[in-house]
């Protein structure tokens, strides 16, 4: 029997059900669950986003999930490199990449190697980008606190 490693990456910043959900799902399908968790310097360069929680923290939040069964810290863009340094043979994604030109390329580039891409469901009704939105709507200063 084939040993089946699986990569489940995300930045996993204000991490949430849908993170909690993802990689679940993941460990379903795999021996042995590796989460790739973006360093504060590719979500700079790829998202153009900061971390609201530094990098060696949302690791040590991810590495004591049940689930999982190693971290590594992705330092490089390209998910071909990090396959280089981990070695996995399931790369997992939330669905919302799905056909898109993005999901397309990495089924492609991971097809050549061997690499299946699997999709889940991905969590509509919680996202960072909406509690990274919600923050940024409650700490604005209130119009009346700007007028006096």
């Amino acid at each position: 029997m084939t040993l089946r490693v699986g990569y489940a990456a995300g930045a996993f910043d204000l991490f949430h059900v849908g993170h909690l959900n993802i990689l679940r799902h993941a460990k379903e399908n795999c021996d042995v669950l590796i989460a790739g968790v973006v360093s504060d310097e590719m979500l700079r360069e790829v998202k153009g986003v900061e971390a609201m929680i530094p990098t060696h923290e949302r690791a040590e939040i991810v590495r004591h999930i049940s689930f999982v069964d190693a971290v590594h810290i992705e330092t490089v863009p390209d998910k071909l490199d990090t396959w280089r340094q981990v070695g996995f043979t399931h790369f997992f994604k939330g669905d919302d990449w799905r056909g898109t030109e993005k999901g397309l390329r990495l089924e492609r580039e991971f097809a050549e190697v061997g690499v299946e891409v699997v999709y889940f469901p991905y969590t509509a009704h919680t996202s960072s980008t909406q509690l990274r939105t919600a923050i940024d709507i409650l700490n604005r200063p209130r119009v009346a606190e700007q007028l006096a």
